[in-house]
């Protein structure tokens, strides 16, 4: 028989347990979506629990059994045998994310992503500058290797700067370390003064794509020169570019960041965006400025998800969160109208479309895409949509949203062994029944960030327990295969079965694609959602800002755009002392008008 399965191949079943026959040592696995398994454990079988960055070895093997109860969700790696006319499973590995039935240490914790966030970004201190006490980017370098050494070129990317920056920014806010704020605070003026352009005649900014820096001296590279990208300015550059600045300005209200946010988005508004068809092209011509311009190539004309909805995720959701400004909130609402408008593609495919000429029909045959779907971005797009909903309510938002998480799990989620594809061709070819994988079945660090928050934040909204229960399984599968408890941070990818792949590129630690931002990003909402939204319970966060720099001496603390009175401020601490000055409900704080900058700690809790 052709393709017949009879050979051993070791793999991974995520789900939950069903039943345990102590005298036989085999107990039933129920995957998320409702396949069962018999699982046989041998002489050698060991387990391991739930294991933070930072700590030691958590060994379950002497309570393995006893935790092999019915609906106790666990990972278990083992290999197949084929015999008796089908397959004999048995277990080498245990991988339990808690200690009993609905339990999630994750969960449990309430400092449990903090930890994690502080971690990361100890690794990329080291790693980048050698420690807190030497924070110079002038050393910083975009690659870095798995352990965490940087390499031997001298590039310096903007974006990845300004990621990284993010990564610290939102480090501090969560633990009020001031080696954090000082990571970013450097990082921040490094971009000003080395990455930025300032337009005279256009009166706008915008910013290099990176520089070169050599014996000394620095080569700015001003169009992109990444890949499909080349001799052009790339609207997610641009925007990226805001990610780490705005995240600092939330903590010091520094003006001379927000002027470089609003002439950036000035930029936006006079060259990428469509005044008669609506949405933001993708690409610019780095010397006329023309989106239509002949030398765009295939990038000419166009408009995909980075120009539309990055927006939102990468500084404008923050920028909102900083200033309260109705006009960046009637931006986040014109961004999540375009998605909605545009972007579904249902009869056709279970994923959206992302990439568009300049009159909204659909580009199939751009560069690497193609026809395919980014996992990740279909996930983002629900995460983003219901977080825009609880400052501009639309039903048509929470419904994408909600269609999304409902039909994601079928197509890019691996139900088998947990966690989220990648890249997959968006339609099924003659004779087809799976929807194919573009290049690999791996997963990448980034694309579980946004199941996790996905699924967070519709149960933290709406509290359908769907939604919980994969929130629960995708961030039980990073937690538990994406933490690299040897050299430090996350990888970038892994394989189908949790193990780690490192080869070429993705064995990095620093890459065009990685520099701290998705993981802190992920531990710092995480944080909120859980804690906030899910178990309720207080978090503190952490701000340092600079004297006059807020308008009106006026700061605003909400973490998250989380629903119309969810939570509140307890209590507000200024440089340890309590302060009074704070609306508890509006989430802002009074500053004291001081010649010095105070740290101020502000604990908010959920309103039950």
């Amino acid at each position: 028989m052709r393709n017949s399965i009879k050979f051993e191949f070791s793999d991974t079943i995520a789900g939950y347990v069903t039943g345990f026959n102590k005298e036989k040592k085999i107990f039933g696995i129920r995957t998320t979506d409702g396949r069962e398994f018999d699982v046989k454990l041998t002489s050698n079988t060991y387990a391991r629990g739930p294991r933070n960055l930072g700590e030691p070895y958590v060994d379950y093997t002497g309570k393995m059994e006893s935790l092999l109860v019915k609906d106790q969700y666990l990972f278990t790696i083992g290999i197949y045998y084929p015999e008796h006319g089908g397959h004999t499973f048995e277990a080498k590995v245990l991988v339990f994310p808690g200690e009993g039935v609905g339990r999630y240490r994750f969960e449990e914790e309430p400092d449990w992503w903090i930890k994690q966030a502080k971690s990361i970004a100890d690794f990329f201190i080291k790693a980048q500058f050698g420690g807190p006490d030497k924070i110079d980017y002038r050393n910083y370098r975009t690659f870095l290797s798995l352990t965490g050494e940087r390499r031997g070129d001298y590039r310096q990317e903007t974006d990845t700067i300004s990621r990284l920056v993010y990564g610290f920014a939102s480090a501090f806010m969560l633990t009020g370390e001031d080696r954090f704020l000082d990571a970013a605070e450097k990082g921040v003026e490094y971009l000003r003064e080395h990455m930025r352009f300032y337009d005279v005649d256009e009166n706008v900014v915008y910013w290099y794509h990176g520089i070169d820096v050599r014996g000394g001296k620095e080569h700015k590279i001003f169009a992109s020169e990444f890949g499909d990208d080349y001799d052009a300015i790339p609207m997610y550059e641009q925007i990226y570019a805001l990610a780490g600045p705005t995240q600092t300005y939330r903590l010091n209200g520094d003006p001379a960041i927000m002027k470089d946010i609003k002439m950036t988005i000035d930029l936006f508004d006079r060259f990428f965006l469509d005044k008669e068809k609506e949405g933001y092209f993708s690409h610019i011509d780095p010397v006329t400025l023309d989106p239509r311009s002949e030398s765009l190539g295939g990038n000419r004309a166009r408009k995909n998800w980075n120009s539309v909805g990055d927006h939102a995720p990468a500084y404008l959701i923050n920028l909102w969160l900083a200033t309260e400004d109705p006009k960046y909130r009637d931006f986040l609402a014109y961004t999540a109208d375009c998605i909605t408008k545009y972007f579904p593609d249902y009869e056709h495919s279970p994923f959206v479309q992302e990439r568009f000429f300049e009159d909204w029909s659909h580009d199939k045959t751009w560069g690497w895409q193609q026809n395919r779907a980014v996992v990740g971005h279909n996930l983002k797009i629900a995460w983003n949509l219901m977080r825009i909903n609880n400052i501009v309510s639309k039903k048509e938002y929470v419904e994408l949203a909600k269609k999304i998480a409902e039909v994601m799990p079928k197509v890019g989620m691996d139900v088998q062994r947990g966690g989220w594809y990648d890249v997959m061709e968006r339609e099924l070819q003659e004779g087809e029944e799976c929807y194919r994988f573009a290049w690999h079945d791996r997963k990448a660090w980034w694309q579980q960030e946004q199941g996790i928050l996905a699924y967070q934040i519709l149960y933290g909204v709406l509290k359908e327990k769907e939604y919980l229960r994969y929130a629960r399984e995708s961030a039980a599968f990073y937690n538990s295969f994406f933490l690299d408890y040897d050299d430090g941070a996350v990888y970038f990818n892994v394989l189908n079965n949790g193990l780690p792949f490192l080869l070429g590129t993705e064995r990095l630690k620093g890459s065009h694609s990685m520099s701290g931002y998705h993981s802190i990003e992920l531990a710092y909402l995480s944080a909120v959602y859980t804690n906030l939204l899910n178990t309720k319970q207080p978090l503190d966060l952490y701000f340092k800002p600079l004297p006059g720099g807020f308008p009106d001496g006026i700061l605003r603390v909400q973490p998250d755009i989380l629903p119309k009175g969810s939570v509140k401020i307890s209590e507000v601490w200024v440089d340890g002392k309590p302060w009074k000055n704070f609306d508890a409900e509006k989430m802002t704080v009074e500053l004291p008008n001081l010649n010095y900058r105070p740290k101020v700690k502000v604990r908010i809790v959920p309103v039950k």
